[in-house]
């Protein structure tokens, strides 16, 4: 590596050392995340993961692949990017673990316009974070330089992860039951979806985004760059003490095309939407967009971030249980007969 180098390369605006110097920056922070099963180094072509099927019966991998969306565009303007790595992490295992499954590892491929080593160092740092607070590793990556693509000061970000789960233990909508609960558990805020609407709204630019709004005690840049939740302990924990019926992770569509996923199809469910706080951030969305209710409720989160089906006998106790893992939580509706859709009263 420390040969490596091509003048001609960098003057065509591809600096192949920034990269070196990057990897160098993170390969602390990107070890740090390394558990029981990762058995290849950062730098080689692959990432190696022996897994372990002594204590799964009849192993069934589960993978999920997201980016960050035009949040990003916020990051750029804020200038901080310490936080979106953790939002391409969640956007990801928050999909797997719907599925019952344990995320094993994740990867994450990063597109920018000029490799400052700094910059690609912080992000990746923010995915290492995301990638403990999922309990699996960061076992590889991609950080590519495209001058002439992407503007200076600017890049996109994705990620993949793979999970497993014991197929038994998968979850299975034909348990639902009319009478079940709907557990709503408390999002962080906006988290990676709706951006776009978000930023049409505000008109946001390098001024007003990092102006204080007191409704919301911060500025508007730091309530949107909030990073997103990684529900994934906490589910993980419910799972082992209460049958779980359905999980869904409430992301881009919002309630109206998330919840119904995890639903067979002779049922549906009834929200009561004033069963748990909405955030404010939320409601200065609609104020400010003059937007209409079920658009809000088809778009966004509105607080809740995932939702899970239980028994009504098992409801308090998966509120506990939730709680106990640092989670807000809250009976947010039930199951009824219908379609495989969503009533919001």
């Amino acid at each position: 590596m420390e040969k490596s180098f091509s003048e001609s390369y960098k003057q065509a605006g591809v600096d192949v050392t920034a990269g070196y110097q990057s990897v160098e920056l993170m390969k602390e922070a990107v070890k740090s995340t390394y558990k029981e099963g990762v058995i290849s180094d950062l730098g080689g072509f692959g990432g190696l993961y022996a897994l372990n099927t002594q204590k799964i019966k009849e192993p069934i991998l589960v993978s999920g692949t997201d980016g960050v969306g035009t949040k990003l565009k916020l990051a750029f303007l804020m200038d901080k990017h310490d936080t979106i790595g953790q939002d391409c992490v969640a956007m990801c295992v928050n999909d797997i673990v719907c599925c019952g499954a344990k995320p094993l590892f994740f990867l994450d491929y990063m597109a920018l316009g000029k490799n400052i080593p700094e910059i690609v160092a912080t992000i990746v740092k923010g995915v290492a974070e995301g990638c403990k607070m999922a309990e699996c590793s960061l076992v590889g990556g991609e950080t590519a330089e495209m001058p002439g693509f992407y503007k200076q000061g600017e890049y996109d970000l994705a990620g993949f992860s793979v999970g497993v789960v014991d197929k038994e233990k998968m979850i299975n909508s034909e348990t639902i039951e009319v009478g079940d609960q709907v557990i709503g558990i408390a999002s962080s805020g906006v988290h990676s979806n709706g951006f776009s609407l978000i930023r049409k709204i505000f008109h946001i630019n390098e001024e007003n985004i990092k102006e204080n709004k007191e409704e919301l005690g911060m500025s508007l840049g730091e309530a949107l760059l909030t990073p997103t939740k990684i529900y994934v302990k906490a589910i993980l924990a419910l799972l082992e003490k209460v049958q779980v019926k359905g999980i869904s992770h409430i992301t881009g569509g919002g309630f109206y095309e998330n919840m119904p996923r995890m639903l067979k199809e002779d049922v549906s469910l009834k929200i009561q939407k004033d069963s748990y706080p909405i955030l404010p951030i939320f409601k200065l969305i609609q104020k400010e967009g003059n937007i209409p209710e079920r658009d809000m409720y088809n778009t966004f989160n509105m607080g809740i971030g995932m939702a899970v089906i239980v028994k009504e006998e098992e409801a308090q106790k998966a509120i506990e249980i939730l709680e106990a893992q640092g989670e807000k939580a809250y009976v947010i509706g039930e199951v009824i007969k219908g379609k495989k859709e969503i009533e919001i009263i």
